[in-house]
């Protein structure tokens, strides 16, 4: 089922579609995903293998997203140290990439941003299209976890510890919903 150019500017949640028909983390591995920064560049999420990733997809359109954004810029600060990377991924149309400029700018957000994302992608990797989703991301390029929704503090310090460990103990859950 195919979305539409226009998306939703208000909800409580920003879902796309309530659930895809793709298995979950059908597309484990996000070594092959290519996306770009602000400035044009490209970048491979292969580059940044032998790091722990957390890649957060959101749209400026999308109210939980705003309100989980300064969040993970939080939680990144904890981990400046680690061997950890934040980025967030719009979702937003090549169009709009303007206005996702201006939202960085206006809302200090420090975190790399990264454009080209789509909700396909989103589907692909998250097993369902709801922004914000945000994805944990071993240092081989692996998920091991995704949260459906707006990510609390402890879906991904959990996940994040987990891996910083060295996969001792339980594993994290694969999936957290928050919608």
């Amino acid at each position: 089922m195919r979305i539409s150019s226009y998306l939703p500017k208000t909800g409580l949640m920003c879902m796309l579609l309530v659930l895809s028909s793709s298995p979950f983390l059908a597309a484990r591995s996000v070594k092959k995903i290519r996306l770009r920064d602000l400035d044009g560049n490209k970048v491979r999420l292969s580059d940044y293998q032998g790091r722990i990733v957390v890649l957060n997809f959101w749209a400026t359109w999308c109210g939980p997203c705003k309100e989980e954004l300064p969040r993970l810029g939080q939680i990144a600060g904890q981990y400046a140290d680690r061997n950890v990377v934040f980025l967030l991924a719009s979702i937003d149309d090549q169009k709009k990439i303007p206005a996702v400029r201006e939202y960085v700018s206006q809302h200090g957000v420090t975190l790399p941003v990264l454009t080209d994302a789509s909700v396909e992608m989103l589907e692909q990797l998250a097993g369902v299209n709801i922004v914000p989703a945000t994805l944990v991301i071993d240092d081989k390029g692996e998920i091991v976890r995704a949260i459906n929704g707006e990510a609390r503090e402890e879906d991904v310090k959990e996940a994040v510890d987990w891996l910083l460990s060295g996969k001792i103990g339980t594993a994290p859950a694969e999936r957290i919903k928050r919608y």
